[in-house]
This record gives structure tokens, sequence and C-alpha cells, in this order.
């Protein structure tokens, strides 16, 4: 698929402030397709912009702004790609469930928070319904939640906790993203939190967001993504801008300001156009 996106980012102040160096993930990851344009505007005009890769394989753009004050920060990127067709599994032979710790396994996507016995049972029930066949699980879990789960739109905010998500059967793309992944290491499936761009068009309120879903280890089948929001595997639908083990290293803009705390306001717009 072709993808066009335009994402416009806007922090206003109360009063001005001095603008702390900012990281930008706004840019499409490499191994999600070919990247045909790309721009970047930033008002007030960095000093300095610098691109980098971090730890996890993401590109970064890391912008340090001048001495003068703003009272409003805003940042579009604009980009147009072509996805490419993400490789199924095939026919391998997966370890049953649960998976034996391997030495080339990621271990930072193995470990986290223990959820609770809740999310515990409700993983372990879901196993057995599988036969303990991990490509079954991961499908099987993808469907239950897309059709228990309420999906809502929260416009800030980190996840929920995967136990508040499954008690309340209600969450955002982000809340599922994080009871998925905590069901997978529960299962000795590596398992990391993505955020990006999906191509279906229809959400609660009717507007473009930012979308997040979950990617497994599967062993030589690499990095495997599954959307539990929308039920379905992620082929050439989405487009990544950035993986992590945990939701807070994926953060779109992350920075600050100097100076004594002051009122702010975040708006945003996300435009996505699609074509095959």
């Amino acid at each position: 698929m072709r993808f066009s996106v335009r994402h416009e980012t806007i922090y206003s102040y109360d009063t001005p402030v001095v603008l702390a160096a900012h990281r930008l993930r706004l840019t499409p990851r490499g191994d999600c397709g070919r990247v045909l344009s790309r721009g970047l505007e930033i008002l007030p005009e960095p000093a300095m912009m610098r691109e980098k890769v971090d730890a996890h394989g993401n590109p970064l753009v890391l912008v340090e702004f001048g001495p003068g004050a703003s009272d409003l920060l805003r940042i579009v990127s604009a980009f147009e790609i072509e996805t490419r067709q993400a490789t199924p599994p095939g026919a391998q032979r997966l370890p049953r469930l649960p998976w034996p710790r391997r030495d080339d396994a990621p271990d930072a996507c193995l470990t986290g928070r223990d959820p609770g016995p809740e999310v515990r049972r409700f993983a372990e029930g879901l196993a057995e319904l599988a036969g303990r066949d991990a490509m079954g699980f991961l499908e099987l879990l993808t469907a239950t939640l897309y059709q228990r789960t309420d999906r809502r739109i929260r416009q800030d905010g980190y996840a929920q906790s995967p136990q508040e998500t499954l008690e309340r059967a209600q969450g955002a793309c982000r809340d599922l993203a994080v009871l998925f992944i905590a069901c997978c290491r529960l299962m000795g499936l590596p398992a990391r939190f993505v955020s990006g761009y999906q191509a279906q068009a229809e959400s609660v309120d009717g507007q473009r967001h930012l979308h997040a879903w979950p990617e497994v280890w599967l062993g030589q089948a690499g990095w495997q993504g599954f959307d539990p929001t929308h039920g379905t595997r992620v082929r050439d639908g989405h487009v990544a801008l950035c993986a992590a083990p945990e939701q807070e290293e994926t953060m779109p803009v992350e920075g600050g300001y100097y100076g004594p705390p002051v009122a702010a306001r975040l708006r945003y717009r996300v435009e996505v156009e699609v074509r095959a």
C-alpha cells in the first residue's frame, strides 16, 4: 500500500517558555517499507537538528532550540511510503507453550511487571483452548481481545494496567497492546509495543489518531505484528514509527521546557490517505 501521512502536533503554553531539547519519533521504521518523500516543519525554528537510530532500531530526530522564549511549539511531520507485505511465519515448527527461555530471544521483551493473577488465568485459559500451539494462541488472543473489548479513544496518558483493561473490558489501542504483550510474556513469547499508523479509516470518533499494536518475536520468522484493536494480523496496512519493549520508549514527541510550571495544552491532527 502507499500511505500519505500528515501529522501536526501543537503545544501551547499560557506564558512563554524556553524549550528544552526534544526527541521526535515521527519517521517510519526502515523495516516497514520504502519512504518516497519526507518533510518536517518545526516552529520555533530549531538551532540544531540531528538524526540517529536508537538502541531498538528506531529513527530519531534530536532537536535543540535557542535561548529565546516561545508560547508555542508546532511540529508537522509529512511523508509518503510504500509499505511492504509482512512475511508470514510459514510452516516452521514452533515450541509448545509456554516457550522455554532461549539464548537468542530479546530479554528486554520478556520481562516486565507482574500483570496479576487474573491476567495469568486469562492467558493460561487461551493457551489451553489453543492446544498450547503458539500461533493458535496469538490468533485466539487477537480475536478474543477484539470481540470482548469496548474500544475507546483516549487522547492522553499512558496505557492502563493489563488487569484494568481485562476487568473493565474497555480501552484504547495502547491498552489492548499492553494487555496482549503481558499475555505473551507470561507464555514465554517475547513481545514489544509498536506505535504508528494504520490504513483502516473507521474510529470511534471518526477522526484519525496515532495507532498502537504489539509485535511478537517468533524465532526464525522474526517479529510478527498483531492488531487486537481491529482483530487482524499486521501485514501491509500498518506503518511503524517506533518499536520498544515498553510504551514509554515510543512517545512521538518527547521533551520539556525550562522555567516554573505553566499551563500547557496539546492539540494534534492526523491525516492519512491510502492507495492500494
